[in-house]
């Protein structure tokens, strides 16, 4: 590579990637108002998983209950989830984004990636990715140009969609600074809301706000990392080592409100065994569990406990059953969740960088 080319980070985000993909399927549905979620019935318990451009117009997003988009998007095509599909269109296109010039890949999810390129013009490299992206899988995807990952992250969400935008330090506060502090990558509504209690409420404000106040809300290193956020700073390398995962975790939304103690003991039991499985692929041991219920109508409430570690699944069983024990008495339950932690193995990459992960 050139050394006098500039070192750039592009965020390729698939546009609408689930739908899209079932509408490469099916072909007579393009243009047309499509949700994907659940088993594809909105008579059952389940949530949107995506919802084409179409859909969305009609007040349709991701996580709605699907009986609640049926409802707004009457005409709407209803399709099922299917994991497999997904899966196999995400790693065509994750195996072009490999194939491109001088590029360092950095897998974010199914739809989602970094590039690290250097390149005297990142828009054109961008459009060719783009071309490249579309001749080999039928995708279209928007592209974020930044000079951190934060930056580039950000940027995506202007060029969608189909587009390329570029952030930078020059010109991150100009764009950015007046806009609320949700709308950055990794602060979600109830961390904006914690901001908020301190006058925290734009992005400038959080740029430039007090370090200490941020550390005595957040913690020492959480506070000073949301400061970073604020300014659109943090990492500036694209990392392609394997992604590790911290933990495994399953849930469960039942059609029909769990109400006996045996109800639930069975469904803990379920899920621990099949967390285990995702577990013993590691070859890690757990040494953390948390526990997530969610009451009718839609209380949603978490349970933590450390363990000491192990890979024996009858000590797991139990310290999961005794969360379980935890669960507030004759109160309806429609859903639960179970993650298992795992400790980190040496000179693994946890991804510093914020997720979008519900756990």
């Amino acid at each position: 590579m050139s050394h006098n080319r500039e070192y750039w980070v592009l965020h390729v985000d698939l546009d609408q990637f689930i739908a899209a993909v079932e509408v490469l399927r099916h072909p007579e549905l393009a243009g047309k108002p499509l949700i994907v979620g659940g088993r594809g019935d909105p008579t059952e318990r389940a949530v949107v998983s995506t919802a084409s451009y179409e859909a969305r117009e009609f007040g349709v997003g991701s996580g709605m209950p699907l009986r609640i988009a049926a409802r707004k998007a009457p005409d709407a095509v209803i399709l099922p989830v299917d994991a497999e599909a997904y899966t196999a269109a995400s790693a065509q296109v994750m195996a072009t984004l490999r194939t491109q010039p001088d590029a360092t890949v950095q897998v974010l999810g199914w739809d989602e990636a970094f590039l690290g390129v250097q390149t005297d013009d990142p828009e054109a490299y961008a459009r060719r990715v783009q071309a490249a992206v579309l001749e080999r899988t039928g995708l279209h995807c928007s592209i974020g140009i930044g000079d951190t990952l934060v930056r580039a992250k950000v940027a995506t969400g202007f060029g969608k969609p189909r587009g390329v935008f570029r952030l930078t330090a020059e010109n991150w506060l100009e764009i950015m600074g007046d806009r609320p502090t949700v709308d950055l990558w990794g602060v979600g509504s109830r961390i904006s809301a914690r901001l908020a209690a301190h006058g925290i409420a734009t992005v400038a404000e959080l740029a430039t706000a007090d370090p200490a106040v941020l550390a005595t809300e957040f913690g020492p290193k959480m506070g000073p990392w949301y400061g970073l956020l604020g300014r659109g700073e943090g990492e500036r390398v694209v990392d392609d080592t394997p992604w590790v995962a911290r933990g495994h975790s399953r849930e469960t939304t039942f059609q029909q409100d769990l109400t006996e103690p045996a109800q639930v003991e069975a469904a803990v039991r379920g899920l621990t065994a099949k967390v285990l499985e995702d577990v013993a692929a590691e070859g890690r041991p757990v040494i953390g569990l948390t526990l997530k219920v969610r009451y009718a109508p839609f209380i949603t409430k978490t349970m933590q406990r450390k363990i000491a570690e192990t890979r024996d699944p009858a000590v797991v069983e139990a310290a999961a059953l005794g969360l379980a024990g935890r669960i507030e008495p004759g109160r309806p339950i429609r859903l639960l969740g179970l993650r298992a932690e795992m400790p980190m193995p040496e000179k693994a990459r946890e991804g510093h960088t914020p997720t979008r992960s519900g756990w």
